[in-house]
């Protein structure tokens, strides 16, 4: 006997059946690119911009993050779940098409069957487990949403109809196969019954009815199914089931440029407002993301400005400007999303590097406080503005005379560039590695290792300005665009062939932020140059034991994926680390970035605090970063969190100088 089973069995084959079952299907896949085309729209409210470049590139994120739901595995649990049930009903999905492929195709015209023999077989027990394991993840799902709950995990009547739906044609559709098989397999054909084991308990359920009431039942949920399934095509424009194209299409679109630079305003055109304000003011992809958003919650569960009570969700962020984009374009955004909200963003990376739709909120963020600040002469505070003003008259936020930017290091083996340009490498030091007692240890450290690696460095000294990176993300570009301008003039006029800083701020700015502007000089972070001097042999450490946990800032981690090379020069100084739960990629900032390091944080707790916290719980006693503003605020924050005699926080700079041997 032939190892198969009758496709349509019970339902029939003729054009009483086909014509109105694809007359359905047809007309609800043209509902949905209609209704799909008319989406458009709210898109086309936005500018252009051209994210189809590097195409072969864009087709292999899409693949790689659809297929193998690379970006919904980064959170285990319900990013598992939700992988497991995609696959599932991917498979259910091209087991359908297989169907209709051999029963409306190549049996119908060519009398050719290819559902026979060991792949029928195979085939029968792929979809059961398939079918299994989705229903499993869709229940666990819903478990975890309607009684678990967990906190800011929002659950609407999108979500109702969803699962509703999805558990209905999961339903209906093993009881409509254990009702085939009870009649036609579970009787006589005992060794085919084994190859659909979900279908199997079904059909040993149902077996006890009658065959007339079989086929009733079978016919009748065979239509229901086959309606429910019309009725999820048609949804999907109009609820989160859209999410399957626009997450998947967000995929292809996304920023290939440098990793978080944002975009350079042309501050000399003719134009006559600058920033976001109104819908009219954003990307047509930024709009977009709004659609692609699940509302998964994993953005805000990462954001330290949510953590620790401030008016911050870049979920809601997102779903606001898209409630606008649908409802009331002409509404204003910054009203919208409130400026307390905008003001506690740290620009720290963390909600995009988590979402698994791929949406940029950071760009976002700073458009709408480029608008405050450059349109409305607004800031957070009275200090920022006088941050603001003492870096346009003496070139740094603290108010320190710019004649005496270089003061720090006239005891040390650094040339200034305007007396000695025959250097190795130009030290771009930083506002605070240059004013501030504590971080001009940290810049004497520097160069200390430098000279024992026999580098000769050289400085700009009173020369340098701050390299506007706070004063840009608070939404001043043109204040940046003025410092950055004539950083690059008096950088490139020295004929530099490398640029090393120790701040991660300095470092992605220079490195990404300022190729707009004409800059094109190598660009390295401290931990990378001295980690190569070290492998190089140049560097020579002792190694002498010491614990530590180690902060991943911000602007060197997510914004760079530099974590390797200063847990190495640790380990080469002998040092043991006990990392935090929240690190690497996952690490939680410091609270300075965005231009908070300029700004008081009346808000909610202090970040610095929380995080102070999780290092104190690892038990080691030293916390060490890598980045001036992070030393600054850790040193607050220690205090603030009454954890002074316990925890100590170090840059690595100064652990090498420590053991240097000489």
């Amino acid at each position: 006997m032939e190892t198969t089973r009758e496709l349509y069995w019970n339902i029939g084959h003729g054009a009483t059946v086909l014509l109105p079952m694809y007359l359905f299907t047809f007309a609800a896949l043209g509902f949905l690119v209609k209704s799909g085309l008319q989406r458009l729209n709210i898109y086309r409210q936005g500018k252009p911009l051209n994210r189809t470049d590097q195409r072969a590139v864009r087709i292999g994120a899409l693949v790689k993050n659809v297929l193998l739901q690379s970006r919904v595995l980064l959170v285990k649990g319900p990013g598992y779940a939700h992988g497991l049930f995609f696959w599932g009903f991917g498979l259910l999905f091209i087991g359908t098409c297989f169907v209709a492929a051999q029963a409306d195709f190549t049996d119908l015209l060519f009398h050719y069957r290819f559902l026979n023999g060991d792949f029928y077989k195979y085939f029968s027990l792929v979809l059961d487990l398939a079918g299994l394991a989705a229903f499993a993840m869709l229940l666990g799902l819903l478990v975890r949403r309607y009684l678990v709950r967990p906190a800011g995990l929002e659950s609407t009547l999108d979500d109702t109809i969803m699962h509703g739906l999805l558990f209905a044609i999961l339903i209906t559709g093993f009881v409509i196969e254990g009702a085939r098989m009870a009649v036609t397999e579970l009787p006589s054909r005992p060794d085919l019954v084994v190859w659909s084991p979900v279908g199997l308990l079904f059909a040993k359920a149902l077996a006890g009815a009658g065959e007339g009431t079989l086929r009733t039942l079978h016919q009748t949920l065979w239509w229901i199914h086959f309606f429910l399934v019309i009725g999820f095509i048609c949804a999907i424009p109009y609820t989160k089931f859209r999410h399957i194209f626009t997450t998947a299409a967000n995929y292809f679109f996304v920023d290939l440029g440098p990793k978080g630079a944002l975009v350079t305003v042309d501050m000399e055109g003719d134009a006559e407002s600058f920033g976001t304000a109104q819908l009219k003011d954003l990307t047509w992809k930024d709009i977009f993301d709004t659609d692609a958003c699940t509302k998964c919650k994993r953005c805000q569960d990462r954001c330290p400005a949510h953590n620790t009570d401030k008016p911050l969700s870049p979920m809601k962020v997102i779903n606001q400007l898209g409630e606008v984009a649908c409802s009331n374009p002409e509404a204003n955004l910054i009203e919208t999303v409130s400026k307390d909200a905008l003001w506690s963003c740290t620009t720290c990376r963390a909600c995009q590097e988590i979402c698994p739709a791929s949406i940029e909120h950071v760009n976002k963020i700073v458009d709408m406080r480029r608008n405050l600040v450059l349109m409305e002469g607004e800031f957070p505070g009275e200090e920022v503005m006088v941050a603001m003003d003492n870096t346009e008259v003496n070139g740094n936020p603290l108010g320190m005379a710019y004649a005496s930017r270089g003061d720090w290091a006239k005891e040390l083996p650094v040339s200034v560039m305007a007396d000695n340009a025959d250097v190795d490498i130009l030290y771009f030091v930083g506002c605070y590695a240059s004013f501030d007692k504590r971080n001009i240890k940290v810049a004497t450290s520097f160069v200390q290792l430098c000279a024992a690696a026999g580098v000769k460095v050289g400085i700009l000294g009173k020369e340098e300005k701050c390299c506007g990176e706070p004063m840009r993300k608070l939404g001043n570009e043109y204040l940046y665009q003025s410092m950055a301008s004539e950083n690059i003039e008096t950088i490139k006029g020295y004929g530099v062939k490398k640029v090393v800083t120790a701040c991660p701020h300095c470092f992605n700015t220079l490195a990404k932020d300022y190729r707009d502007l004409g800059f094109d000089i190598d660009v390295e972070h401290y931990t990378v140059y001295l980690n190569r001097l070290q492998q190089e042999g140049k560097l020579k450490l002792k190694a002498d034991g010491f614990d530590c946990t180690y902060h991943d800032s911000c602007y060197i981690g997510r914004y760079n994926d530099l974590y390797d090379e200063p847990r190495a020069l640790l380990a080469a100084a002998g040092g043991s680390i006990r990392e935090m739960d929240r690190n690497q990629a996952q690490s939680f900032c410091c609270g300075a970035g965005g231009g908070r390091i300029m700004a008081e944080e009346k808000l909610g707790s202090r970040i610095s605090e929380s995080r102070a916290k999780m290092a104190a719980a690892t038990g080691s006693g030293t916390l060490v970063s890598n980045c001036p503003f992070c030393l600054t605020m850790f040193e607050d924050g220690i205090k603030g969190a009454e954890l002074e005699g316990q925890l100590v926080p170090r840059d690595i700079a100064e652990i090498l100088v420590e053991r240097l041997s000489i």
